[in-house]
């Protein structure tokens, strides 16, 4: 036996064995928490609500290692009748139980010549043993007063090193790492930068149902998808080949692959009581330009600098996720048709995940209702400092009615794009609104625009949400945009009305401003003015709009508030044109 393989209790080889060993935490319907096999998983699918984990990025990860073992066990599903057949069929997870017994020495996590996701036998030049501290994402480089294990990790039962094996895979980072014996790339026992992670260069987006086993067939794309490019020989790590330490360039042969893309060489180090110590490498880079046709569980933008550098159109790059940017605000790259094609271009400038284009086509064949909710959960990490640390985890959903991904009719998902543009339109007036109060009281206007604005969409965020879940429910798309411009125009010039309340004296008695067009009197009755005819104009509020859900804009009282001091110039009356942005 090697230093890596010590003996269990009896004098055997010690084993934990994914397919039946407990490792993975779930939430049942009844609310309880449990951990589950791969095999028990599968069979008790429609009693689970969900995964759980210590990061979400981990729950992610599973998910598409579940996604992985489905697509391969399966076979399919081929087209859309067998999908419809594993749907209706209450044991359709049936044939994982044997395919698992068929890999077991693949899914062993301490197996002598073949451990789960790892390299037998990897070593560095002087046989070094790093913390577990370099595979748990939990635990920040140099920060581990904000880790929630302090100050690191000592040792991992073997149902957690699977976790955080897997999340390795997934998620790690960038930035130098130590080299290994028989790594070509190793210069000065170092490998440099090669970055993160295949699924943290994602922005990574999943169907989420009421069960898992609802998730897992929500998120089963049929073989047959448009675009969706899966070659014959499409499977998993476990049945590839081991992987030494060296790395043998090639391509994805499609999601499956993906799904279990080793981008990392690593090899835990244990003993009988557990995981101690770990080996990690980099393992077989991937570039994630123009994947679009083989990972389906994220969204794609256009990069026309890209474009220029490589001189080919279009050029696809994933788009990530913004941690200051709820999931609701970046609608468009969740319902846009790849068909869909902004004028003047040849290709459209965002693609959905094509795991959501295969949610429309479910609803655009009649295999989903057109009032389901389809609850579009987006995972993804953020990374700083070159990519060498994790800075944040995006974790968010968004509820939204299957005819906004429906392939034919268009006008309800670009009416909802367009309500989320309101709001983004409406904000701009806001932070304007909070930067000329501060310009009028002689402060700086840049933190109040910021804090206005995120103030704002905080509080746009659920009304969006309840309305975008109901927009399934209408026959008339159009008088639903106009609910929600009249009721943004509400909220929001209730909000603004708060922010010039608690403006100060210093804003009600002004000041006098020099800008590149001209000199002009401002304070916080003439910043009002402004912005109620800036609100009006971004939401094309006119005043019969207006009016369902507040006086029209020429019968707004007066607001409350200090009066300018005697010596001071007068309030002006409500004048757009004296607005220089406005008039522009």
């Amino acid at each position: 036996m090697t230093e890596s393989e010590p003996p269990g209790a009896d004098g055997s080889a010690l084993s934990f064995d994914l397919a039946d060993r407990p490792w993975i935490g779930v939430v049942r319907d009844d609310g309880s928490q449990d951990d589950l096999s791969l095999r028990q998983i599968f069979a008790q699918a429609g009693g689970v609500r969900r995964i759980v984990a210590d990061l979400p990025t981990q729950e992610f990860a599973l998910l598409r290692l579940l996604l992985a073992v489905a697509h391969d066990a399966l076979k399919g599903p081929r087209d859309l009748d067998h999908w419809e057949d594993l749907r209706s069929d209450p044991d359709c997870f049936s044939p994982v139980a044997a395919y698992l017994d068929e890999h077991r020495d693949r899914l062993d996590l301490l197996h002598s010549q073949s451990p789960f996701f790892q390299t037998a036998g990897l070593r560095t030049v002087k046989d070094e043993v790093f913390s577990l501290n370099r595979i748990v994402a939990d635990v920040p480089n140099g920060e581990p007063f904000f880790a929630a294990r302090m100050p690191s990790v000592q040792r991992l039962s073997f149902a957690e090193a699977a976790l955080w094996v897997v999340h390795a895979h997934a998620f790690d980072t960038s930035g130098i790492k130590t080299g290994t014996v028989g790594d070509s790339r190793v210069k000065g026992g170092k490998v440099y930068p090669l970055g993160t992670g295949w699924a943290g260069a994602l922005g990574g987006v999943f169907a989420e149902g009421d069960t898992l086993r609802e998730t897992l067939l929500l998120n089963l794309i049929a073989f047959d998808t448009d675009d969706l490019e899966i070659d014959a020989d499409d499977r998993p790590a476990w049945r590839r080949d081991p992987c030494g330490p060296d790395s043998i360039p090639r391509p994805a042969s499609g999601p499956v692959d993906l799904y279990t893309w080793q981008s990392r060489r690593l090899r835990l180090h244990f003993d009988e009581d557990g995981v101690y110590g770990v080996v990690l490498g980099y393992g077989d880079p991937l570039a994630a330009r123009n994947m679009q046709r083989r990972e389906p569980m994220t969204p794609w933008r256009r990069s026309p600098a890209q474009e220029k550098k490589l001189g080919t159109s279009p050029v696809y790059l994933p788009r990530e996720h913004d941690p200051a940017r709820s999931a609701w605000r970046g609608l468009q790259s969740l319902v846009a048709d790849r068909t869909e094609a902004s004028q003047n271009q040849e290709a459209a400038a965002y693609l959905r995940p094509r795991v959501l284009d295969w949610i429309a086509r479910l609803v655009s064949e009649g295999q989903l209702e057109r009032n389901y909710l389809v609850r579009a959960r987006t995972v993804g990490a953020v990374y700083g400092t070159q990519q060498s640390v994790i800075d944040d985890i995006v974790d968010d959903h968004l509820a939204m009615p299957v005819v906004l991904l429906h392939q034919r009719e268009r006008t309800h998902a670009r009416q909802a794009v367009g309500a989320a543009e309101d709001a983004d339109r409406a904000m701009r007036a806001v932070g304007d609104l909070a930067a000329d109060l501060a310009r009028a009281a002689g402060r700086n206007e840049d933190g109040p625009k910021e804090s206005a604005r995120t103030g704002g969409f905080d509080l746009l965020e659920e009304p969006f949400r309840r309305w975008l879940a109901a927009v399934g429910d209408t026959e008339d798309p159009f008088a639903q945009r106009e609910v929600w411009q009249r009721e943004v125009w509400r909220l929001l010039t209730q909000f603004g009305a708060g922010l010039v309340d608690a403006a100060g004296a210093a804003a009600w008695q002004g000041r006098t401003l020099t800008s590149p067009k001209g000199t002009h009197w401002l304070n916080a009755g003439l910043a009002d003015t402004w912005f109620r005819a800036r609100l009006a104009k971004a939401l094309g509020i006119t005043a019969t709009i207006a009016a369902g859900s507040s006086p029209p804009l020429a019968a707004e009282p007066a607001l409350p508030g200090p009066r300018p001091a005697p010596d001071s110039p007068p309030v002006l009356a409500p004048n757009r044109s004296r607005d220089p942005e406005v008039h522009a």
